[in-house]
């Protein structure tokens, strides 16, 4: 095996989602890139120059010379394979890893013996799962030996959904590699494709880890604002006045209160901890931050329903688990959602981003599509509800932060109340009688 790649190199990338897809896309510029996923729906989207998740434009995806398929045959002689698929956990909160063990034996499958390809892994992971669990999982169903026949690295994902700024191909890609070597030829790959560099870590377990603790670090930093901020609601201020106001402090850390839900933060310090646990050490500060985070949701549904009326009718706006994202995984959305109709209200959902389908298949909710059903169309056309008790706006999408007090008054009853989660609409003033409510 040599250091050297050229345009000649083939890549597999296993897993074309929100990771796979624009590193794919980015990798196919400079390499023979091959883009491969059991899904074949996405597959022939994605043929079509359509990507759901929004993070590659259609235009981009249909110049690429990217090759996708869902034959894990085709990957066969690649030089390097990606592994980008999701690392969820189950209902207890323990690390699901059956997606990551099954790409592990589909690039087992096509290995060739003294190739020396690279099997890089970019899920997140906790600390030696490449080399203690992939690693012997590769070698028993090819039959293979590392270190001879293949090698291992590991390169953290570090992709922000929506986010045009921090793209893959501007980013500091942190890297490892099971001996120098390897090294050196996944810094040529990821460097030839990034303009912020790469960072060689010490080890694999070292890049693994980084992983998990960036996101853990954030969790446990918002968990903090949240708990301060039920503190300032008993006081009777908003936690966003206060954050204003320390924020002035140039050492001061910028978190907001809310929802913590996704792929990333929600579920990454869940594999830190099980690690630790496994080791006998009880993650603490960890596990407190997740209970605060995931409990939110319902305290959110608690403050709202003791200011509103019994059986109300609620509108939701919002149900993916960020901003101008269409990403529905492990929205938080939902606890508001379920809290609510716990109490006994009505809700009704929107959000402009999110799939229907895919809304009632993962949550059972049915969403209101149009605007006209939410009365956000023009005041001389008809509608076609009531307006509602409440109006609970959960996710800051741009078309709703850009709405006007008009248009937020014309969507709930005159004495009626806006649960603002985020905070968009603080300045906004509304008219007389309608009840505001926000973290």
């Amino acid at each position: 095996m040599t250091a050297q790649l050229g345009p000649k190199t083939k890549v597999a990338v296993i897993g074309l989602g929100y990771v796979g897809l624009p590193l794919a896309v980015v990798l196919a510029r400079h390499f023979d890139t091959i883009g491969f996923d059991i899904n074949q729906t996405r597959v022939d989207e994605l043929r079509k120059g359509h990507d759901r998740t929004d993070e590659v434009e259609a235009a981009v995806l249909r110049a690429s010379s990217l090759h996708l398929t869902t034959n894990v045959e085709e990957c066969r002689g690649a030089d390097i394979f990606i592994v980008t698929v999701p690392t969820p956990v189950d209902e207890t909160n323990t690390p699901d890893l059956r997606p990551v063990m099954s790409a592990t034996r589909s690039v087992a499958s096509v290995l060739t013996p003294g190739a020396g390809a690279i099997v890089v892994y970019e899920s997140t992971v906790y600390p030696g799962v490449t080399e203690d669990m992939c690693g012997p999982e590769l070698e028993r169903v090819s039959g293979l030996k590392r270190g001879v026949d293949f090698f291992l690295g590991y390169s953290p994902e570090r992709i922000n959904p929506g986010d045009r700024e921090h793209t893959v191909d501007r980013i500091t890609k942190v890297i490892s590699g099971e001996n120098p070597e390897v090294l050196e030829k996944l810094a040529t790959l990821y460097g030839s494709v990034t303009s912020g560099g790469v960072f060689r870590a010490k080890s694999i377990k070292a890049a693994e880890a980084a992983k998990v603790i960036e996101n853990a670090q954030r969790d446990i930093n918002i968990a903090f604002i949240n708990e301060v901020a039920m503190i300032f609601q008993k006081i009777g201020l908003s936690a966003y006045d206060v954050l204003e106001a320390a924020g002035t402090k140039w050492n001061f850390l910028k978190f907001s209160p809310g929802l913590v839900g996704g792929h990333c933060i929600g579920v990454d310090p869940y594999y830190l901890s099980f690690r630790a646990q496994e080791l006998g050490h009880d993650p603490e500060v960890i596990l407190a931050g997740r209970r605060i985070n995931d409990g939110m949701g319902r305290y959110i549904a608690d403050c709202i329903h003791q200011r509103i009326g019994a059986n109300s009718r609620v509108l939701v706006l919002g149900l993916t688990f960020k901003e101008n994202v269409p990403d529905l995984r492990n929205s938080k959305v939902i606890d508001v959602i379920r809290g609510l109709e716990a109490h006994g209200h009505k809700v009704r959902v929107h959000d402009p981003l999110a799939d229907g389908d895919e809304a009632h298949e993962e949550y059972g909710v049915t969403l209101l599509r149009r605007m006209a059903d939410i009365r956000m169309d023009d005041p001389s056309r008809a509608a076609e509800t009531e307006p509602f008790d409440a109006v609970v706006a959960a996710v800051p999408h741009n078309v709703y932060a850009q709405m006007s007090a008009e248009q937020v008054a014309r969507l709930v009853k005159a004495d009626g109340l806006v649960a603002d989660i985020k905070g968009m609409w603080r300045h906004m003033e509304l008219p007389n009688g309608i009840h505001r409510w926000q973290l």
